[in-house]
């Protein structure tokens, strides 16, 4: 039986890491800055409580954070260190460094929660980027739209979840009614757990083609791709998505596999999970973004479904330093739907339809009472489904039949 510290909750709420800690028989502690966020929900807090300890760390400088595992760890050692939330990477990686266990170097852990700065390094690296820029204050915001033309996307370097992006694609979107660039800095966005965003944009060319998501482990710098995921994105000007259907590593991936390393190895990525979103576009594949962690937005459970093992229990085993390599002798394909809001209002009640066979995962994240909207970004969508089927259609139509017959009640 393991040991792990389990750094915060991906989304606030996905508890599906604990879960696949104690299947496993595991022991777990759990260190977070946002105690009461956790306990305000039933289902979460449940889990929460079967930890062997909860450290508490809210307002506590990240050094002194350090020291208190270290003292937990000299009572009652670690074996893996856990982490799948953006805001609390580098801390996780500290931590690990610290304790001398397997974890993506602190190094790479910063540079990858600066969109910006992986941006410069791949650039560095030979690795050829669409043109981008760095905007600190309005009037640099400005410069850069002007000096780069449109179309462009603006995002802050230190976002996740495809939150906080402006889209300016024609003269009219900067009519100061659209896109206010003379007054997006400083923001004040509050990402949650103490942190605030850091106030820097980045501006970068807007592609288009097919976004992908490849997911990968790594170990001690060898990489292994599990496959690729084609996302379908809500109209614009969301930038939620609407789903996806993963197909296993294969050899027509090549290619990706190629250019994923590349990107990998240029940030010196050496150990973890990492999520990789791709344009596939006339001019091949051009990079989105690296997330240094296990794919959010319950795509874990859709990969894991596909090859048919969980991907959480396989994380963990990568985190303990264990080589088992993922096997794809029984997998599949595996596609996943989100149910969403028509209009703004407050959810009453959800109908679910009768699931065929394909139908393997079905979850309502919104409660009643909760405030819906149509999704402008993932954190508005109502609840998923995820099918899995022997062919790529039949997956991706038994996913979108069940959410076309989900109903929901609402009051404006």
């Amino acid at each position: 039986m393991a040991h792990l510290l389990i750094v915060e909750l991906p989304g606030g709420n996905d508890t599906d890491i604990v879960e696949a800690a104690l299947q496993r028989g595991d022991q777990f502690s759990f260190l977070t800055a946002g105690l009461d966020h956790y306990r305000g929900q039933a289902a979460v807090w449940t889990w929460l409580q079967k930890a062997a300890h909860i450290l508490d760390v809210a307002e506590v400088p990240d050094a002194d954070i350090c020291v208190r595992v270290l003292a937990l760890h000299a009572r009652e050692p670690f074996d893996g260190v856990l982490c799948l939330m953006d805001l609390r990477l580098v801390l996780a990686a500290e931590v690990a460094h610290a304790l001398g266990l397997p974890f993506l170097n602190p190094a790479s852990a910063r540079l990858l929660r600066d969109k910006f700065s992986v941006r410069s390094r791949l650039l560095e690296r030979g690795i050829g980027q669409g043109a981008f820029a760095l905007a600190q204050s309005n009037a640099e915001l400005q410069n850069a739209v002007t000096r780069l033309g449109l179309p462009l996307l603006i995002k802050p370097v230190d976002g996740f979840g495809s939150q906080n992006i402006v889209l300016l694609e024609q003269p009219e979107d900067l009519d100061p009614w659209m896109s206010p660039l003379d007054d997006m800095l400083p923001s004040g966005v509050d990402y949650g757990l103490g942190v605030r965003a850091n106030d820097r944009l980045l501006v970068e060319r807007f592609l288009h083609g097919t976004v992908v998501g490849c997911d990968t482990f790594s170990r001690a710098g060898v990489h292994q791709l599990l496959g690729v995921n084609e996302k379908l994105m809500f109209d614009r000007p969301s930038f939620a998505i609407r789903g996806g259907c993963f197909t296993p590593m294969g050899p027509q991936f090549q290619y990706l596999q190629d250019y994923v390393f590349a990107l990998l190895d240029a940030v010196d990525f050496d150990w973890g999970a990492a999520h990789i979103e791709l344009m596939l576009t006339s001019q091949g594949p051009q990079l989105i973004e690296i997330n240094a962690r296990l794919v959010g937005a319950k795509i874990a459970r859709q990969v894991g479904l596909a090859i048919g093992m969980s991907l959480h229990e396989r994380l963990i085993e990568l985190h303990l330093g264990h080589t088992n390599a993922v096997s794809w002798s029984q997998a599949q394909f595996a596609a996943t739907r989100w149910v969403t809001a028509p209009r703004r209002g407050t959810l009453d009640r959800i109908e679910l339809p009768v699931a065929g066979p394909e139908i393997r995962c079905v979850e309502m994240l919104k409660q009643p009472g909760d405030p819906i909207q149509p999704p402008m970004d993932n954190a508005d969508r109502i609840g998923y489904v995820i099918a899995r089927a022997d062919a790529f259609e039949r997956a991706q139509a038994a996913a979108q039949s069940y959410v076309d017959h989900c109903i929901c009640h609402y009051r404006l």
